[in-house]
């Protein structure tokens, strides 16, 4: 039997040592194990911080938008926004549409925008959400979106993010705001 703190017999460093703000670091661990322990714990501290997620049903309203915005049904369809107080920052004109009217002027300005640019086939793919918040009946979440389609008969892909505020009424969440923004863009030639 050894005493305590004593070497283990075959060992170089016992736990005294390993701690010893003497040694430097490469004296502990090879280049590469110091390197390998490095990101094995970056990519252990990474998991399990999983930025909260909009739930389906908040998710809801925006899926029912994207698949509007995808196959324009004439006629009347599903309601996903607020019936007070909705405000809409968009890329095609007006640019804004707030008010009692803002949904109907929205669809307007959005069936104008498909037909101007020859919008067919859209499609949309969403990435998990980032800075999801929520207050009473209100949530915020920032939701990464790639569009993809046809525009004037070319592929295209167009990445963006949508700012959502949506208000929960009864079961239902709607759309109380939101606001999307292009940050890539690619069409094919011609």
């Amino acid at each position: 039997m050894h005493a305590v703190g004593a070497p283990l017999p075959g060992l170089e460093l016992n736990l005294h040592q390993i701690d010893s703000p003497q040694l430097d670091v490469a004296e502990k661990f090879p280049s590469s194990c110091g390197l390998w322990w490095v990101l094995l714990l970056s990519l252990a501290a990474g998991m399990g911080h999983a930025d909260p997620q909009p739930t389906p049903a908040m998710m809801a309203p925006v899926r029912t938008l994207a698949a509007f915005m995808s196959t324009l049904p004439p006629g009347e369809h599903r309601p996903v926004f607020a019936r007070k107080g909705l405000c809409i920052v968009e890329n095609f004109a007006p640019f804004l549409f707030c008010g009692r009217d803002a949904a109907l002027a929205w669809e307007r300005g959005f069936r104008a925008h498909a037909a101007d640019e020859g919008l067919s086939e859209l499609s949309a793919q969403f990435a998990d959400a980032h800075d999801f918040n929520m207050s009473g009946n209100r949530c915020y979440f920032s939701l990464p979106t790639t569009w993809t389609g046809l525009t004037h008969g070319r592929r295209f892909e167009e990445h963006g993010a949508w700012a959502f505020v949506i208000e929960q009424h009864g079961a239902a969440w709607r759309i109380l705001g939101y606001g999307y923004g292009v940050t890539a863009y690619t069409e094919a030639a011609q």
